[in-house]
């Protein structure tokens, strides 16, 4: 957070300082009562440097946009994993769990399927159990991901009381048709447009091998996701 909010007024600088110069400037001129040729060839220098440093800072602020802050999640680390799953299962659990938790900006993960949480994994939320809210129940009955990108300003977020409470950001990722993978961020808007591809095509494997594992009917097994 120090990182972000330095790197901000480092990208602010230059149009302080040319808005400052400016101002400098004009006063000079109006304080002045005649200036000389020298004086005026001078100021028309000023001016152009202050305009230089507004346009630089202003061009700064478009080609390296403020990146959003991160927050450290409440809650203790930890891994949670249905202890009467098929050893299969849960090794590709934690495959998969570890591979968000260390290349997405994943900070807290559950797995929910037919109905019960199998995986939590990450900065664990206060409760162990998940009672789907609207939200959930959306992308369970339509097999659609819903990625909120600012948590806060959703007032459905209180059905995520099974995540830590300042969560960022949320991705709910359906898993097949009998559970979804539910994604927490520490930042808001910080998955990308890849991110969401990976994990959607992570989720498509990992549905497969549930479906395999835990009794649900066979289903065509999907591409690996990149990276795999």
């Amino acid at each position: 957070m120090t990182t972000a909010r330095t790197s901000r007024e480092l990208r602010l600088l230059p149009i302080v300082v040319g808005s400052l110069g400016g101002t400098l400037l004009l006063l000079n001129r109006l304080l002045t009562p005649a200036l000389t040729e020298s004086q005026a060839r001078s100021d028309v220098i000023g001016v152009i440097l202050s305009a230089l440093l507004i346009l630089t800072g202003l061009l700064w602020q478009r080609v390296q946009p403020i990146p959003p802050e991160a927050v450290v999640l409440t809650g203790e680390e930890g891994f949670d994993l249905a202890e009467d799953l098929p050893e299969a299962v849960k090794t590709e659990l934690a495959w998969a769990s570890h591979l968000l938790l260390t290349n997405t900006v994943t900070r807290s993960l559950v797995v929910y399927y037919q109905g019960r949480v199998l995986l939590r994994r990450g900065v664990l939320g206060p409760k162990a159990t998940v009672t789907p809210g609207p939200i959930l129940k959306r992308v369970l009955e339509t097999g659609k991901a819903v990625y909120l990108v600012k948590l806060a300003i959703y007032p459905g977020r209180v059905e995520f009381d099974y995540l830590p409470d300042n969560t960022q950001g949320v991705i709910c990722q359906p898993l097949g048709d009998a559970g979804a993978l539910i994604l927490a961020a520490n930042a808001p808007r910080s998955y990308t447009k890849q991110d969401e591809a990976w994990v959607a095509g992570l989720a498509d494997k990992l549905a497969y091998s549930l479906s395999q594992g835990v009794g649900q009917p066979a289903v065509t097994p999907p591409a690996s996701p990149p990276g795999e």
